[in-house]
């Protein structure tokens, strides 16, 4: 029997309310079922992050005995998508965490193990590992999205609606004249939303290296997608964001606008469109300031000092 760390607990009575304490009650059981069912043994201590219980295992029945990791996460609008993403990145090869098996109904995933010791995150060179980031996204972003994935145009739609409440919540004036425009930029391109596969949450800790023991240290690998069709340049808000400093925000752009061969201004646009999209969460959670380096992004990208 696994036990659910407290923490984990606490974030999802927190976010999931009674759903979420639901699940953990149910966790130690779904851990067992699955372990069972797909012939796996623990192999490691429980790893938790904001939405998922992962479990390190190890095949008693599998034939290629590599070591692997049982996901048990909550099915909702944003990870209902991610085994169908893991699929269409794993049959394009392009570096995404392999899916080995996938349970539709409670949402249990197999998946390769990494080496959790290794996050891109650990990179002391920034830059390079904003290189690195780039690389990995301009391959994810190759792959066209799967019929019945969660569309960015929906989504441009409702922040369009939502932002003058957002702003109107602001009790900074430069904040309310700052999300006006970015709402401005995102209708400037909503008309064409795009149709990319896109991880949208590839920050530097959701990035890690391949096990050296199966010869792919030097492999980095994306995992934990939160997936949609969209504009690529959709995705680059959290390589901005995490890591974050101020003086790189723009170098860190340029280097994502051309490692992923996009147009300029329209990622520019739909990053705006992701500072008014946490704006909007935020202030609904009853924030009424926005976070400094939201501010700092938005400013940069808008070229105001």
């Amino acid at each position: 029997m696994i036990e659910v760390p407290e923490g984990f607990a606490a974030g999802q009575a927190e976010f999931n309310g009674a759903a979420g304490a639901a699940f953990c009650a149910a966790l130690p059981g779904l851990a067992a079922r699955f372990l069972a069912e797909w012939g796996l043994r623990r192999d490691g201590a429980v790893m938790y992050g904001m939405c998922a219980l992962v479990l390190p295992v190890l095949p008693v029945l599998r034939e290629d005995g590599r070591p692997a990791a049982l996901k048990l996460q909550l099915v909702d609008d944003e990870t209902v998508g991610e085994p169908v993403a893991l699929r269409a990145w794993g049959a394009a090869g392009v570096g995404a965490v392999g899916l080995l098996e996938h349970d539709a109904r409670t949402g249990a995933m197999l998946l390769e193990r990494l080496d959790e010791s290794r996050p891109l995150a650990g990179m002391a060179d920034g830059r390079a590992a904003a290189q690195v980031l780039a690389r990995l996204l301009a391959r994810l972003v190759s792959v066209p999205a799967p019929e019945g994935m969660r569309r960015l145009a929906d989504a441009a739609v409702r922040l369009t609606e939502a932002a003058p409440g957002a702003a109107a919540a602001l009790v900074d004036e430069g904040e309310r004249r700052l999300l006006g425009d970015c709402a401005a930029a995102v209708g400037e391109v909503a008309g064409e939303p795009g149709d990319r596969l896109l991880h949208w949450d590839l920050h530097y800790g959701n990035v890690l290296a391949g096990r050296a023991e199966e010869g792919r240290a030097d492999r980095w690998v994306a995992l934990d997608p939160k997936p949609l069709a969209g504009d690529p340049g959709f995705e680059l808000f959290p390589a901005l964001d995490n890591r974050f400093e101020a003086d790189e925000v723009v170098w860190r752009f340029d280097l994502l606008t051309e490692v992923l061969g996009l147009d300029r201004e329209r990622a520019r646009a739909w990053t705006l469109g992701r500072v008014l999209q946490n704006a909007v969460w935020s202030t609904g959670g009853g924030a009424r300031r926005l976070p400094p380096d939201h501010v700092e992004i938005a400013r940069r990208l808008l070229r105001r000092n």
